[in-house]
């Protein structure tokens, strides 16, 4: 078996943060035939919440594209876990959701959430060129109920995989 994808992500300097647990009543990924859904991936890193305030307020775009590549990476922990270790069971990124938590005036939400597109195809090649929504909102989770902030980004996906 080849571990294309793991020899990439040593490559790039990748490392897949630890998984995070659902906080609710949901599961963290759902395989549904050649399908896998995660739910939302929010910045998680070694077990503290990061990035978190509005966009357009005090978090700059630059800041968000970097929230947003900690969800991408969060999501592929979750897609390997779902793959059972292997990551080259995946054939094809279809779709990112991605939420930032901004101010009513940001329009910069599809250059946030290039963080992610772009790891996706960093990762995967032509195989993670995807579909994909980039959407402001008014607020996000805080993940942490001790934390006055909700977090800058959460992103969803959904892939294929053999």
């Amino acid at each position: 078996m080849s571990d294309q994808i793991e020899t990439r992500l040593k490559t790039l300097g990748i490392t897949l943060p630890d998984l995070v647990a659902p906080v609710a009543n949901y599961v963290p990924w759902v395989i549904s035939g050649n399908l896998v859904f995660i739910s939302g991936q929010i910045t998680v890193e070694n077990g503290e919440l990061a990035y978190v305030g509005k966009l357009g307020d005090s978090v700059s775009t630059e800041v968000g594209v970097r929230a947003a590549n900690l969800c991408a990476r969060n999501l592929l922990a979750q897609l390997k876990a779902a793959c059972g270790g292997d990551l080259n069971r995946v054939s094809r990124v279809v779709k990112l959701g991605g939420f930032v938590n901004c101010t009513a005036e940001f329009t910069d939400q599809p250059k946030v959430i290039n963080g992610a597109s772009d790891l996706m195809v960093e990762v995967f090649g032509d195989a993670g060129r995807h579909a994909r929504a980039a959407v402001g909102v008014a607020s996000l989770p805080l993940g942490v109920a001790s934390l006055p902030l909700g977090v800058s980004v959460e992103i969803d996906a959904v892939f294929e995989i053999d």
